[in-house]
C-alpha cells in the first residue's frame, strides 16, 4: 500500500463495523496497533500427539512452552476429518454443511476442487485491513492458477505444495513459489536429498525477516508434518528414535512395481517405503516442535512477540496410512477414532493460542470451539467488517482468550464426511451424536453419547433418550444445504 495513502487512512476519523460473535456492531476506530497473526496448522496430528496433551513416547517442549505462554483448548474441533474440507471451514467460517468445499475432490495432474473466487475468507478480510499475507506449506483448495490458488485467494507470497496429493511425499520433484514450479533436481531418480519441510520452513522464517513494525502481517503455516508418508532425513534424531522403536516394517507395493515410476508416484500421491515408521513419526514430531520454536525465536528476535498472536492446531485426527501407528502412540488421547472418523478422535484436535501480555499464561479452557470460529475471532480481533448479509457459522472465541465472561456458545456443532458411505455428527452441550452409512438407510442409525460420562463414546445411549435423538435429527436435517459439487451419500436420509 502507498505510504501516503496508508497514513491518510490511519488518521482519517471514521467508524468501523466489527463482527462480534456473528453480529455486526459499531466500534470507534482504535489507535491500538493491529496485531500480527501467525496460524500454524500441522497435518494429521491427533489430540494426544503433543506432550502438553499427554504424549509420553516423545516430547514437544517448544509447543509445550507455547501453551505455557498462553491458553490450551481441550474441546477444540477441526472442520472435518480430512484435509480439504477442514481447511475450507477454517478459511470461510462455514462448517461442512455450508462450506463451498466439503470433501477431497481431486484434479489431475495437480490440485483439488477450487475455493470460489467470490468466497469470503480470512485472507480477504485481512487484506481489506492492510495486512501482508504469506503462506508456506500445503494448500489443497484449488489447482495451480485456478480461482482457488493461494495467490488468487489473497496471499501475497506462497511457497510449498499447491496440491495436497503431491504433498504425500516429503522429497518431491518440485514445490511451487507463487504458482510457479521450483524444481528440486536433487530429488530426481528417487533420490532423497531435499526435505520439503525444511525448505518450506526456511521460507517462512525469511518471510518474518522481511516484515516491519508498521505493517501487520498474517503468516499461515500449514506444515505437512506428520502426514504420511513416514519419511525423514537420516540424521541423529532419527537414529536416536530408531534405537527406541524397532517399528513395523512397511512396504507400499506400488513403490516396488517397476512400471510405477517416480513421476507417477508423485502425481498419484503414493507413499514411500519406511522400515522404521514409529521412529520416523517421532522424528517428524520433533522437527515440527523445533520449527515452532524457530518461529517463536524469530518473532522474539524481531521484537514482534508482544504484538503477535500465535495459534497452533491440527487439521484432523491421526492417520493410519504410510505405516503410522496411532494406537502405539495413543495419538487420539482419551478418545475413540482416527482420521475419517467423526468420533472424537477423528475431529477433536489440539489448539493453543499465545499472545504475550494479552492471554493469561498457562491458562486452559473447555469452551467448545471449531475451525469455523477462527474467522470471526480474527474479525473481532482486528475490528474488521464482515459483509452485510454474509452468514457464517462461526462464533468469535476472543472473549475466552481475553478472560472475559461474555463468551457466546454454539447451539450445536456439525460435521459431515462424504466418504465411507456418508457420515454426519453433531455436538451440543455434553451430547455427541454420529450417524454412519447414510447410503444404507435401512441400517443407518443415530448414535448418541454423553461426553461428560463417556468421552470415548463407548456406550450408545440413543435408546434411553429418544427426545434427544429427535433433537439430533432436527439438527442433521437443518444443518446443511445441498451442494451439487459435493453430494453427501444418502443425503435423502437427512433431507426431505
Amino acid at each position: 500500500m502507498n505510504k501516503r495513502i496508508k497514513y491518510f487512512l490511519l488518521v482519517l476519523p471514521f467508524t468501523f463495523l466489527s463482527c462480534i460473535n456473528g453480529k455486526v456492531t459499531t466500534n470507534e476506530q482504535s489507535s491500538e496497533q493491529l496485531p500480527n497473526i501467525v496460524y500454524i496448522l500441522c497435518d494429521d496430528a491427533g489430540w494426544g500427539d503433543l506432550s502438553c496433551y499427554g504424549q509420553k513416547n516423545f516430547s514437544t517442549p517448544n509447543i509445550d512452552a507455547l501453551a505455557q505462554r498462553g491458553m490450551k483448548f481441550t474441546d477444540h474441533y477441526a472442520g472435518s476429518s480430512v484435509c480439504s474440507p477442514s481447511r475450507a471451514t477454517l478459511f470461510t467460517g462455514l462448517h461442512t454443511g455450508h462450506a463451498p468445499i466439503r470433501g477431497n475432490k481431486e484434479v489431475f495432474p495437480e490440485g483439488q476442487h477450487p475455493l470460489p473466487k467470490k468466497a469470503y475468507t480470512i485472507t480477504r478480510l485481512l487484506k481489506e485491513k492492510g495486512y501482508v499475507t504469506g503462506m508456506f506449506g500445503k494448500w489443497g483448495l484449488g489447482y495451480p492458477h485456478s480461482e482457488g490458488a493461494p495467490n488468487t485467494q489473497g496471499f501475497d507470497e506462497f511457497f510449498g505444495y499447491n496440491c495436497q496429493r503431491l504433498a504425500h511425499t516429503y522429497f518431491p520433484m518440485y514445490l511451487r513459489h507463487n504458482g510457479e514450479k521450483v524444481l528440486l533436481d536433487e530429488n530426481y531418480n528417487d533420490a532423497k536429498n531435499e526435505y520439503a519441510h525444511s525448505l518450506i520452513h526456511q521460507k517462512a522464517l525469511e518471510f518474518i525477516d522481511k516484515q516491519n513494525e508498521e505493517t501487520p502481517f498474517f503468516l499461515y503455516l500449514p506444515y505437512t508434518i506428520p502426514h504420511a508418508e513416514m519419511l525423514v532425513p537420516n540424521d541423529t534424531i532419527f537414529e536416536r528414535f530408531k534405537q527406541q522403536y524397532t517399528g513395523t516394517p512397511f512396504l507400499d507395493k506400488k513403490n516396488s512395481d517397476e512400471n510405477w515410476n517416480q513421476e507417477k508416484r508423485f502425481i498419484h500421491g503414493v507413499y514411500g517405503d519406511q522400515e522404521y515408521p514409529r521412529a520416523a513419526f517421532a522424528t517428524m514430531m520433533t522437527y515440527l516442535d523445533r520449527s515452532v520454536g524457530d518461529i517463536m525465536k524469530k518473532l522474539q528476535d524481531k521484537g514482534l512477540e508482544e504484538n503477535t498472536i500465535v495459534m497452533f492446531s491440527s487439521d484432523n485426527g491421526p492417520h493410519i496410512e504410510g505405516g503410522a501407528d496411532p494406537y502405539f502412540f495413543n495419538s487420539f488421547g482419551p478418545f475413540r477414532g482416527v482420521k475419517r472418523d467423526l468420533y472424537e478422535g477423528g475431529i477433536r484436535v489440539p489448539m493453543i493460542v499465545s499472545w504475550k501480555g494479552k492471554i493469561k499464561e498457562g491458562s486452559e479452557t473447555n469452551h467448545p470451539s471449531a475451525f469455523w470460529d477462527v474467522l470471526p475471532t480474527i474479525a473481532e480481533l482486528t475490528k474488521a467488517t464482515i459483509p452485510e448479509g454474509h452468514k457464517i457459522d462461526g462464533i468469535s472465541f476472543l472473549p475466552t482468550l481475553l478472560g472475559k465472561e461474555n463468551q457466546k456458545e454454539h447451539n450445536y456443532l456439525y460435521w459431515e464426511f462424504h466418504g465411507a458411505g456418508g457420515r454426519v455428527a453433531t455436538r451440543f452441550d455434553h451430547w455427541k451424536s454420529v450417524q454412519y452409512q447414510l447410503n444404507q438407510p435401512n441400517i443407518s442409525k443415530v448414535e448418541l453419547y454423553d461426553l461428560s460420562k463417556d468421552p470415548k463414546e463407548e456406550n450408545n445411549v440413543a435408546d434411553q433418550y429418544p427426545e434427544i435423538v429427535e433433537k439430533v435429527r432436527v439438527f442433521f436435517e437443518n444443518a446443511r444445504t445441498k451442494n451439487s459439487d459435493f453430494k453427501l451419500p444418502g443425503e435423502n436420509v437427512l433431507l426431505n
